[in-house]
């Protein structure tokens, strides 16, 4: 019996074996300044990356498609090494910290470093570390872009004033504002037990109680939730619209409520998906169709003009930007700069 079981796991390591060194064959070599392999592991982790986020198998195109991302990559960050274009850690944590503040508007509150991690995973099927690579990498491929083609992106003109008006005149239906508010809210976690939502029922009931429909209570009650060990949090919460995304986000019952109070009133106790809530209404927009010179979003400065304006610029933007990527890569291709290995591109 002993030779055979030697026999199986001198296969299965073969096997094994086999599969590992595959891994390590290159799928391409980029040598613009130097040779730089892209393993078929490397390709082939980056594929199965695209297929989680598109949940399907990615076609034979579309892998190419994956490769020739990766080599136009690498062929951009090794010109940027030669032209001594670099990245410092700062500017990456700043590029960072934008989409934590992003998610800060989502949440209205500052996320975890556990909770954007997890955002990240589930947006990039990155874990951190490896995120923070890729931005670097895309931060020294847009900056090594923008030295090279810096003259074109600058003669980007902005939109006129007769764009703009025509751009609304075609889309006016769509400047809609919905009935929004702005609000505070206290709540109180209902906690992992039925015990523990039992106090945060007694803590909840004392705060209306201690409220009742006063203003100032209220207030009085949000900046001691701010507090270390409060037992609750409190704090200003932003603007809610009145449409089915709201809906979906905090319940029919809390948009009904919210949208029955007016300016400076206080609502009933409610409870919500995570806790126990009560509601100050700090300010109040009924819906209305936007002119140009409007704010377009509650709490900011920027006007349907402004927001227009913006948006034909991006677009011209991108355009440009596409453009100049493309005659980019085209030019870092030229030449024998790097080698597909066609027999390794299938697995």
């Amino acid at each position: 019996m002993k030779k055979p079981i030697f026999l199986a796991v001198l296969l299965a390591f073969v096997s094994v074996w086999g599969f590992a060194q595959t891994d390590l064959q290159p799928a391409a070599i980029v040598n613009l300044t130097r040779s730089e392999p892209i393993t078929v592991k490397q390709f082939r982790t980056e594929v199965e990356r695209m297929e989680r986020t598109a949940r399907r198998t990615l076609n034979e195109k579309e892998r190419r498609d994956v490769l020739d991302a990766m080599i136009n990559e690498k062929l951009a960050i090794q010109a940027a090494e030669r032209d001594k274009i670099a990245i410092s850690d700062n500017e990456v944590n700043q590029q960072i910290n934008q989409l934590k503040a992003q998610m800060v508007q989502v949440l209205g509150r500052q996320p975890t470093d556990a909770e954007f991690a997890t955002a990240i995973r589930n947006e990039t099927g990155l874990e951190m570390p490896a995120f923070r690579d890729q931005v670097r990498r895309q931060l020294i491929v847009q900056k090594y872009l923008m030295s090279k083609k810096q003259s074109t992106i600058e003669n980007i003109k902005v939109p006129t004033d007769a764009e703009i008006l025509n751009a609304y005149n075609l889309t006016k239906a769509q400047f809609v504002r919905p009935d929004t508010v702005r609000f505070s809210m206290i709540q109180v976690p209902y906690g992992a037990d039925a015990a523990a939502k039992t106090r945060a029922k007694d803590l909840a009931d004392r705060l209306v109680r201690e409220i009742g429909n006063n203003a100032s209570k209220f207030d009085e009650v949000v900046l001691r939730g701010q507090a270390p060990n409060s037992g609750y949090q409190a704090g200003d919460v932003g603007y809610m619209p009145r449409n089915m995304e709201s809906a979906q986000r905090v319940g029919q019952d809390f948009i009904n409520t919210a949208f029955s109070l007016r300016q400076g009133e206080v609502s009933k106790l409610m409870e919500g998906q995570q806790g126990y809530q009560i509601i100050k209404i700090s300010e109040t927009y009924a819906m209305k169709s936007l002119e140009l010179d409007d704010i377009f979003q509650p709490g900011t400065r920027i006007t349907v003009r402004d927001y227009i304006g913006n948006s034909l610029l991006q677009e011209r933007q991108m355009t440009v930007l596409a453009q100049a990527t493309e005659e980019l890569v085209t030019e870092l291709r030229a030449g024998r700069t790097f080698q597909i290995f066609e027999r390794n591109l299938t697995w």
